[in-house]
Parts: structure tokens; C-alpha cells; sequence
């Protein structure tokens, strides 16, 4: 389990096949650990005008304006007041930093290659979804965060960005 606000950089030098599993409405997700820059608190987000649907607003870290998605909007479930056990998880895309807003984080899990199956194997057209891993109490889908917004929503953030960060 890593702590609020522990750098994992170290951990992601040491095995590229580690995960950090995060949970939304008691849903395992995971993200590799390679992309994850840090794990914090929520904080309060501020609304980004003309942004995409599943990007909440914007959060300024260590400086930096930050998009928030939000991932009860992407994977269609009921939205909430975020709660201060939530947890903001920083990973990069291959193109910005974004801070996804989770339920909870449970930690790293180290996973051999062979464990993670191929989502076509489970169910075709699985939208961002890079794999499957089984863990004790269930199922753990691997998110492709370059994958996460589509082409239009990235133009609309792009866009929103610029009126905000001038």
C-alpha cells in the first residue's frame, strides 16, 4: 500500500509489470505503475468552462494546472460529492498529466506478464481497457490512459486549457 503523497518513482524503475489498483464503486482498476507519478488526497477542484464531460475542472499541483477526469462519468456511474477519503492518482498520458479521481487506492501488485489476459480474450471492444488481472477477491481491469479521452474530448481540453492558462 503506498501512503498519501509517497513517490513511487523508485518502484516503477525496479519492475515494469507493477500495478497500482484503485477502486471505484468496489470495482478494482489498475493502472501500470510506470505512469503513475503520485497518489494524494482529493482536493477541491476548480471548474474548467468548456471542458469535456468527464474532465471534473482542473486542480493546481506543485504549480502545474492539472486536468481532473473523472472516471464515475467515463464508466457511467452515478456521480457523488467527492469525499475526503477519495484519492487523486497523477499518472501521464502520452500527452498531459492528468489526476484521476478514485474511491480509494489499495496499492501496488506486482504481476508476471503471463497473469495480465488480453481483454479481447474476455470481452471484444473493451474501450480502454489494456488487460485483465485476477486477484483474490475478483477481477482487475488495466486502463490504457492513452486511450482514455477520445480525440474530440482531447481537442476540447486543449482548447479549455488555453482560456485557463494564459
Amino acid at each position: 500500500m503506498i501512503n498519501d503523497s509517497e513517490s513511487i518513482g523508485t518502484a516503477v524503475r525496479k519492475n515494469q509489470r507493477q500495478l497500482l489498483v484503485f477502486r471505484l464503486e468496489g470495482q478494482g482498476y489498475a493502472l501500470y505503475l510506470s505512469v503513475v507519478e503520485k497518489v494524494v488526497r482529493a482536493a477541491e477542484i476548480t471548474p474548467l468552462p468548456k471542458a469535456p464531460e468527464v474532465v471534473l475542472g482542473v486542480i493546481n499541483w506543485m504549480g502545474r494546472v492539472v486536468p481532473v477526469v473523472d472516471l464515475r462519468a467515463r464508466f457511467r456511474f452515478p456521480s457523488r460529492e467527492i469525499d475526503l477519503a477519495d484519492r487523486l492518482i497523477f499518472a501521464r498520458t502520452a500527452k498531459r498529466l492528468v489526476a484521476l479521481l478514485a474511491d480509494a487506492v489499495d496499492g501496488v501488485l506486482s504481476s508476471a506478464g503471463e497473469d495480465v489476459v488480453a481483454p479481447d480474450r474476455i470481452v471484444p471492444g473493451l474501450e480502454y481497457v489494456e488487460g485483465v488481472v485476477k486477484i483474490a477477491d475478483g477481477l482487475v481491469l488495466i486502463h490504457d490512459l492513452d486511450k482514455f479521452l477520445s480525440l474530440d474530448e482531447e481537442t476540447m481540453l486543449d482548447n479549455a486549457l488555453r482560456g485557463t492558462i494564459r
